[in-house]
């Protein structure tokens, strides 16, 4: 009798929504689907978006992950045959790598029986990716606030938008490696800078918990990174100084290039003003609905 077929989606994310750097980020329902079973030998097939960039053998980033977390528990991880399907813009800010971590974290409790909760699977995802806001949003979906506390322990608490919220992703035509887009940081900041961002991502979140839509756009103001990715994404400078009726602002999404755009319901035309300035500087910028991932990861036996 051949093995079942498990099946696992995973939500694209987008971090540090303006001033939240390292610490906000919000789940996307544009998915990466793992389906996977039990198998002789590693056999990796991947369709979808950007799938030519998904190495299909023994280095792919999803298996190897699986094999990190095996190794640590002792255990050997059986082989498999998995069918990945890919809708996450790879290399544009999207998270694509860690919903990738939090499927291999995930595959590798489900056939090993480790039985972990979801706060365990990003506890694990978070001490492999080194940060905690992507799979956060991926393990726990909607908005989600983390921190690692003093034992190196991730910590994390899901909030939920206002309905009358919407999100777009507008996605350039290029894209910039979150190394580069992490080098070109200061490794000191300033009192003022400190506290500038402290205020606007308490703001944010207050304003999200209580529906205070006044609070936009300075809540989404920053200047712990994006003014110094500014360089390495042409016009952000300008989309970031956007002012338009039902705009709530943006926010460049994780390292970027893509930027994250927070509008009114029914305000969903602001996204072609925003699109409209990465093509003004040369470079196609599609659109993406990103509706908000109302739920983390779902794991399922077909």
């Amino acid at each position: 009798m051949a093995a079942s077929w498990w099946s696992l989606r995973v939500p694209a994310s987008s971090a540090n929504l303006g001033p939240g750097f390292d610490a906000l980020g919000l789940a996307l329902d544009i998915p990466l689907t793992v389906r996977y079973r039990l198998s002789r030998e590693l056999v990796i097939h991947a369709t979808g978006r950007d799938s030519e960039s998904i190495p299909p053998g023994e280095n792919n980033l999803i298996w190897q992950t699986a094999l990190k977390v095996a190794s640590e528990q002792g255990r050997a991880l059986p082989a498999v045959e998995m069918e990945i399907h890919n809708e996450i813009p790879i290399g544009r800010g999207l998270g694509s790598s860690a919903s990738a971590l939090v499927a291999g974290v995930v595959i590798a409790n489900q056939l090993l029986g480790l039985g972990w909760d979801d706060h365990r699977v990003l506890d694990e995802a978070a001490r492999i990716e080194g940060h905690p806001d992507n799979v956060a949003a991926c393990v726990l979906g909607s908005m989600v606030a983390s921190a690692i506390d003093a034992q190196g322990t991730a910590r994390a608490v899901r909030l939920e938008l206002p309905d009358w919220c919407g999100v777009s992703v507008i996605v350039p035509d290029f894209i910039l490696p979150t190394s580069e887009a992490r080098q070109v940081l200061p490794t000191v900041y300033s009192k003022a800078d400190t506290i500038f961002n402290v205020q606007r991502a308490a703001l944010m979140i207050a304003a999200l918990c209580t529906g205070a839509r006044e609070a936009f756009p300075t809540a989404l103001e920053d200047r712990l990174h994006q003014p110094y990715r500014e360089r390495l994404v042409p016009g952000l400078a300008e989309i970031l100084r956007l002012r338009l009726p039902g705009l709530l602002g943006c926010a460049l999404s994780g390292a970027g290039p893509s930027v994250l755009v927070f509008y009114e319901r029914g305000s969903e035309g602001v996204c072609v003003s925003v699109a409209r300035v990465f093509e003004d500087r040369g470079h196609r910028a599609e659109i993406l609905p990103a509706p908000i991932a109302k739920t983390g990861y779902r794991l399922i036996e077909e």
